[in-house]
């Protein structure tokens, strides 16, 4: 296998899912939209109840806090919404035509995590704009920070996606999982609430959760001093997390990419 064939199929898949991307208007404004109306409307809500404390970082509005897990937010959405196209493709026959092809497996995978990847990029750090606003100051430590968090973040999450989507055989059936596993994951990540104020129990699920990680390395990036894991287990934590998925979805791949 050639590293030149290997990054032309990449490129190519990558390709092909920026052009998918932009030619379709829905997807970019509900990606975006949805998560910009869960922030502003439960954080104008919540916002005058309480402010949240983190650590060193002192107190901080809702509004404040809120917005690095609609970052996350947009990250999920995104990884969602690219890799449902899964399911399309393999019924209408491009999957299978990209398996019997020259290209590789593992590019297969690259190319498709990758496209979902840099969609959610762009599309969360549009919502920094929003940090002057909140009076929040980002230098450039923290925006390197949270850059690569949320790279990071989305490259596992969408890796996360192509695995639910190669094991499912139905749209609906993605959208079941969906609801039923990948929204509470984030509810449980520290993006609506912090940890500190959980039951027991409910701790225990966030403290295994790697968007919790995830948050906590966006908030550390957002409000130097914020307590919480330090970032060589957040950046840790989401690198395993990324490398998991990368690796179950390529086993699956493998295994020729039929639904179970």
């Amino acid at each position: 296998m050639s590293a030149s064939r290997f990054w032309l199929a990449t490129g190519t898949l990558v390709d092909r899912e920026m052009v998918r991307f932009f030619r379709q208007r829905n997807r970019l404004i509900g990606a975006l939209m949805t998560p910009l109306m869960f922030w502003f409307f439960l954080g104008a809500g919540l916002g005058g109840s309480f402010r949240v404390s983190l650590g060193a970082a002192g107190g901080v509005s809702y509004m404040q806090y809120f917005l690095p897990g609609t970052m996350a937010l947009v990250c999920l959405f995104t990884a969602i919404f690219s890799t449902m196209s899964v399911i399309d493709d393999r019924q209408a026959g491009f999957l299978q035509a990209v398996l019997v092809s020259p290209a590789p497996r593992g590019a297969v995978v690259a190319g498709k995590m990758l496209g979902g990847t840099l969609l959610a990029f762009f599309q969360a750090v549009l919502f920094m704009a929003l940090l002057p606003v909140l009076r929040v100051p980002l230098g450039l430590a923290g925006f390197l920070i949270s850059s690569a968090m949320l790279l990071l973040m989305s490259f596992g999450l969408t890796g996360l996606g192509l695995i639910i989507a190669l094991k499912t055989d139905s749209v609906q059936g993605f959208h079941a999982i969906m609801n039923l596993f990948l929204m509470p994951l984030w509810f449980l990540s520290g993006a609506v609430f912090p940890a500190s104020g959980a039951p027991g129990w409910l701790k225990v699920l966030m403290a295994i959760n790697p968007m919790s990680y995830s948050v906590a390395a966006l908030h550390r990036g957002f409000f130097p001093g914020a307590g919480g894991a330090s970032l060589w287990v957040c950046f840790g934590v989401n690198a395993l997390f990324a490398a998991l998925t990368f690796g179950l979805s390529l086993s699956l791949i493998r295994r020729g990419g039929e639904a179970a």
